[in-house]
């Protein structure tokens, strides 16, 4: 039987590789591609390799916004740094640059002359710095997201030097917290709740003197006492198993010197306050909640006219919505409660405590409570020698002025020592002496005017006198 023809030739026929590598275009080709091939290899692997080699030499510290010490390191940075040496001077040289300019009246009205102070830090984008031996590299980036509650937008800042300095970034940190507490040396920070997070409030205050505030005798220094036992017993408290936290109430009429007391509390403890009114719209439980227990570092809460916080609310509008609030029991729980932080000191004040459920103020959330009233001979006395003390060396003036003001009535009793009802406050009494700064005579002149008066629409007051609230 003939068997078919060899086929052996038919592949050789259609797949002749000789051919085709003795094609100069087909070699040609997979000579480029096999280069490129090779190029790219290399390149991924140079790349892999210098990541490798960055994340073993090099280390990265990234400060957001956010984080507290990020102005501390933008002022740290902004400081001006001599950098001996041809190479440092030409590396560490600054190109761009940010300012940020505060101005402060110091004419003898607000109209007058301002001095203003401008601070050049870093612009956006890449420097590189000297620290002692170290070069830090610095990227200072704001990116295009935003925080949803203060539509700021994110900024970072990022230092990276070589591993074997890693140790500078300590050292960094902590000048850059010095340079910060000196710039603050004095003065008291005063802070407010943004969003979900608290901010300065202004510039910070100088501090105001704690003898400034002349409240009746041993007031003063009964809770200046009970704060300092306070601070000093934390151990004491871990130990029994009871929070750390200590909350005060001032209650009393209005001008009687409660949030004045606080700020200077705050200066002579050197405390930063941290102000939350429960009254502003938006202000929920779980908001006043979590602000509780991220209350800045060394700072007095105050929680100004409680009473105040539950009434007045806004209407429901015809949805029957009326608009996010703190209730009563979230301000409850926020205070004591399981979500209730601690390591704090609590102030609330209010003009009416006759209004405050007694929940409120029940040990625990309220451990200590106060009355400053109406002025009293003691404040006053204590007041005249603040202002004139200097003029009146034998205290005549301060004896004529005292007569005056019991003549009128004004520390609750007449002539006769029967009951006045009338009274007045140390801010109306700071005030008579505000406007006869370098007259003593003419505040016992004028003692008259600080007599409480309820002024109506129709009334008019008289050219020259003094304008008193009640």
């Amino acid at each position: 039987m003939r068997v078919g023809m060899s086929t052996s030739s038919a592949p050789s026929s259609l797949f002749n590789l000789d051919a085709l590598f003795d094609n100069p275009l087909f070699a040609g080709g997979i000579g480029l591609a096999s280069l490129g091939a090779a190029a790219a290899f290399a390149r991924k692997g140079a790349i892999v390799a210098l990541g490798a080699a960055r994340r073993r030499l090099l280390v990265n510290v990234e400060i957001s916004k956010q984080d507290p010490a990020y102005p501390w390191i933008l002022a740290w940075l902004s400081q001006p740094r001599e950098n001996p040496g041809f190479l440092a001077s030409r590396l560490t040289r600054i190109h761009n640059l940010s300012v940020t300019t505060t101005t402060s009246s110091r004419g003898a009205n607000l109209g007058g002359p301002s001095n203003a102070h401008f601070f050049l830090q870093p612009g956006y984008g890449r420097h590189i710095v000297k620290f002692g031996g170290a070069y830090i590299a610095v990227n200072r980036e704001k990116h295009s997201t935003a925080n949803m509650n203060t539509g700021e937008p994110h900024e970072i800042v990022q230092l990276t030097t070589l591993w074997a300095h890693r140790h500078a970034f300590e050292a960094i940190f902590s000048e850059a917290h010095q340079l910060a507490a000196k710039a603050n040396e004095g003065r008291t920070i005063v802070y407010a709740a943004r969003g979900m997070d608290w901010a300065s409030l202004g510039e910070p205050r100088k501090k105001r003197p704690l003898g400034s505030v002349v409240l009746d005798e041993g007031v003063k220094e009964s809770i200046v006492t009970d704060v300092k036992d306070f601070l000093s017993r934390q151990q004491w408290y871990v130990d029994r198993g009871i929070p750390y936290r200590r909350g005060y109430l001032l209650f009393g009429p209005p001008g009687s010197g409660k949030s004045s007391f606080i700020q200077a509390l705050a200066g002579e403890l050197d405390f930063g306050v941290a102000m939350v009114n429960l009254s502003e719209m938006g202000m929920t439980d779980d908001k006043l909640a979590y602000l509780l227990t991220k209350l800045p570092k060394r700072s007095l809460l105050l929680l100004e006219d409680a009473d105040a916080a539950f009434v007045n609310r806004r209407q429901r509008d015809a949805d029957g919505y009326s608009g996010a609030s703190v209730t009563f029991s979230g301000l409850l729980n926020a205070l004591d409660g399981l979500a209730a932080g601690e390591e704090r000191i609590a102030f609330l004040t209010t003009n009416h405590i006759d209004r405050l459920d007694p929940a409120l103020i029940r040990p625990g959330r309220v451990d200590m409570m106060l009355r400053l009233g109406e002025a009293t001979k003691y404040q006053a006395a204590q007041m005249w020698d603040r202002f004139y003390g200097d003029v009146d060396k034998d205290g005549s003036g301060r004896e004529r002025f005292l007569q005056r003001l019991d003549e009128l009535g004004l520390f609750g009793t007449d002539r006769e020592g029967k009951p006045s009802n009338r009274h007045t406050s140390t801010a109306a009494i700071q005030g008579l002496f505000l406007f006869n700064k370098n007259d003593a005579q003419g505040a016992i002149d004028m003692a008259e005017g600080l007599i409480p008066r309820k002024f109506e629409a129709e009334d008019t007051v008289p050219d020259g006198a003094i304008k008193t609230p009640p």
